[in-house]
């Protein structure tokens, strides 16, 4: 059986492939309980959603060193208000604004790769989306400018995946690599800590934007957490705000790598999505009431987002007892469930792993089935700013360029904090 540390996503799909829809194994010294049907999903995410909390929880240990009491950290009474405070900059009415940013800011990158599309120079494409969806976040949900940042920024997110996403035994068979992961962690942070800090105190020194007007309106959640209704401290603003940059740019960013690659590779989806980008847009930018017209790109980004699930594991800890599925799961014991297994479970779903984007066509799926944004009251936040986001790239990329990747380049899913493309993304942007 493959070995949970090396092969996380060949272990977690052998246990649901051969041992069914609750698996329990024993992992450094504790059980760990696998929900691999999406009722026992729900049960936990949801329903008995008050008995299971993320605190001691591996996501817990990896998140908590770099976004300290953020919103993907905190439990109970604090993360409702931090949910309450920052959910009104990501309803869908708020982020209906923000499509002039979105359009704008991929036309931008569209203008930098022309010397690369003249040429066929090839791009290192996961980069660049990251670069970019830092830079639409943070103009439209904090009112604040990264221009020149990105690439630094997205190098840094970086480092922090190659040390918090790889688990390290006891005890250590490579001090000397984990003390190298770790030192570019320290370095990683640092400068995150830095972009953080220069945000906040450039909206301190600007003062708040004004209502209905520029990237913050109705959706500035730097204003919102800095004025005077709400005491916030340094330190919390700190938190909250590294939270939604890192959480709000690198899932949408490999979201949109994994359709830009799957796309190349199925020649016919690819096709459908330019023939709609076309007749839907004529040529001029897309917007926000463009999205009900968008259908087969939405479906593009959905099925890729069902393979290739930005977050590709939920962990929970038991705060009290329970039983599911017949078996007594004792307070403490971890429960985890997977993305990757839910999403490309056989039972659930026709050719799993093939990528049919039309599956999404009027289907009504079973309730925690599909998790791309999380379930249960902790959903994600920012789904709907997500979506948007997604489609509108896609459909002004689509406007200018067809994107393919390098022949013979190794793709290959890496599941870190997030699932990312092991060796990047490279591909060349020919011109339409």
């Amino acid at each position: 059986m493959a070995v949970m540390r090396e092969s996380p996503l060949a272990f977690i799909t052998e246990l649901a492939r051969t041992y069914g829809g609750i698996t329990r194994h024993r992992a450094d010294g504790e059980t760990v309980y696998l929900l691999n049907t999406p009722e026992y999903a729900r049960h936990v995410l949801k329903d008995n959603g008050a008995n299971y909390t993320k605190e001691g929880t591996p996501d817990d240990a990896m998140l908590r060193p770099l976004l300290g009491n953020g919103l993907l950290t905190s439990n109970g009474d604090d993360w409702a208000r931090q949910r309450q405070l920052t959910a009104p900059a990501f309803r869908p009415s708020s982020v209906r604004t923000f499509d002039g940013i979105v359009t704008d800011a991929t036309s931008g990158m569209l203008e930098r790769w022309r010397p690369a599309i003249e040429t066929g120079t090839p791009l290192a494409v996961d980069d660049h989306l990251t670069a970019l969806t830092l830079g639409i976040l943070t103009r439209a949900i904090l009112g604040a400018d990264l221009d020149g940042i990105g690439e630094g920024f997205g190098r840094a997110v970086d480092a922090v995946n190659r040390c918090i996403g790889h688990y390290v035994p006891d005890p250590d068979p490579d001090p000397a690599d984990t003390a190298r992961r770790f030192a570019g962690f320290s370095r990683a942070r640092a400068f995150l800590d830095m972009v953080t800090r220069t945000l906040i105190a450039s909206r301190r020194a600007a003062g708040p934007s004004a209502p209905g007007s520029g990237p913050g309106h109705a959706g500035n959640l730097l204003d919102t957490m800095m004025s005077a209704g709400h005491l916030v401290s340094d330190e919390d603003l700190r938190d909250q705000v590294l939270t939604v940059v890192m959480a709000g740019h690198e899932t949408t960013a490999k979201s949109l790598t994994w359709t830009l690659h799957l796309l190349d590779r199925h020649p016919h989806e690819a096709a459908k999505v330019r023939e709609e980008v076309d007749r839907v847009l004529g040529g001029r930018p897309a917007r926000a009431e463009d999205l009900a017209d968008l259908p087969v790109c939405q479906r593009a980004v959905k099925e890729a987002m069902r393979l290739y699930p930005p977050v590709w594991l939920i962990s929970r800890r038991a705060v009290g007892a329970d039983v599911i599925g017949g078996y007594h799961v004792e307070p403490g014991t971890l429960v985890c469930v997977s993305q990757w297994v839910l999403h490309r479970h056989p039972e659930y779903w026709d050719a799993p792993d093939a990528y049919r984007p039309d599956r999404f066509d009027g289907a009504s799926l079973p309730s925690h089935l599909y998790l791309p944004f999380g379930g249960g009251d902790r959903i994600c936040v920012g789904q709907h700013f997500a979506m948007l986001e997604a489609v509108l790239v896609l459909a002004t990329l689509t406007q200018s360029v067809r994107l393919e990747t390098v022949e013979g380049f190794e793709v290959e899913p890496e599941a870190l904090v997030t699932l990312r493309p092991k060796h990047g993304m490279t591909m060349i942007a020919r011109p339409r």
